[in-house]
């Protein structure tokens, strides 16, 4: 059986240092692996709130360097080896919070790259297959020009993670088909700024996609202002797809959500 556990739906930096929303980021399992998305402030906790062993952790996948989405990556390897008495997991991330630049150094310390079995720089169109999972960056607009999403083929559907973005035409293209679609939208309306997406273009992704499932997270304040649960029933009202705000400790079962071909090449 496979499920999304979200951790955590802050948004911004002012939602997640006030913790008006919890910050860990989002599980995703299916099978016997366990993928864990932006591992923000207080990962860990929430992980044991929400019953979710860290030491199971398959891959940790992270968007971009920005401490809303990366600040655990380093505990949670920690977690997932023991401290490094077993050698293993992954980690998909953007080269951001790999690779040292000019203005940023990587929030992937030294020592946590040895504890772990396998380090993937990741940018748009890179592809990754773990298990029966094949994982694709998706092409955003943030403000770490090196940001990805995720969109992940499973045996009987696909998911894909927006990560921070603002609405462009690869964006669009790259997350067609998609059956269950995970939105970060910090903003209301058509009130978004520095590259995020808001409730309007929100709606034109879903109307392009047309996903069996839409959930929207990763709230700022103006957001939680607005009510997300009320953002969410009006894209479903103009949209017609199933709409949902996300809650610190939400569990999707995705298999209501099944696409009726395998999109796992060799898969039936």
């Amino acid at each position: 059986m496979a499920k999304l556990i979200f951790l955590g739906t802050a948004g911004s930096s002012t939602v997640v240092s006030k913790q008006l929303r919890a910050s860990g980021g989002l599980i995703f399992q299916i099978e016997d692996l366990q993928f864990h998305f932006d591992p923000g402030p207080g990962s860990l906790n929430k992980a044991r709130e929400f019953g979710i062993n860290p030491h199971y952790t398959t891959a940790v996948l992270v968007t971009h360097n920005h401490i809303n989405h990366c600040n655990d990556l380093n505990v949670c390897i920690e977690a997932m080896t023991h401290a490094g008495i077993e050698h293993r997991g992954l980690v998909l991330a953007s080269k951001s919070v790999l690779e040292p630049s000019p203005d940023e150094h990587p929030f992937l310390t030294k020592y946590h790259q040895h504890l772990l079995e396998k380090i993937i720089p990741m940018s748009a169109g890179h592809k990754v297959g773990i298990g029966l999972v094949e994982i694709n960056a998706l092409a955003t607009e943030h403000t770490d020009p090196t940001a990805i999403g995720f969109k992940l083929f499973c045996p009987k559907f696909t998911v894909a993670y927006t990560g921070d973005t603002q609405l462009n035409d690869k964006l669009l293209e790259d997350l067609e088909g998609t059956d269950i679609l995970i939105l970060n939208v910090p903003y209301p309306e058509n009130k978004g700024v520095g590259q995020n997406l808001d409730t309007e273009s929100v709606m034109k992704i879903i109307s392009h996609v047309r996903p069996k499932l839409a959930i929207l997270t990763h709230f700022g304040l103006e957001m939680l202002k607005a009510d997300p649960l009320v953002e969410a029933r009006e894209v479903q009202r103009i949209t017609g797809i199933q709409t949902i705000a996300a809650r610190d400790g939400l569990i999707i079962t995705p298999s209501g959500y099944e696409h009726p071909k395998s999109p796992v090449r060799g898969y039936s």
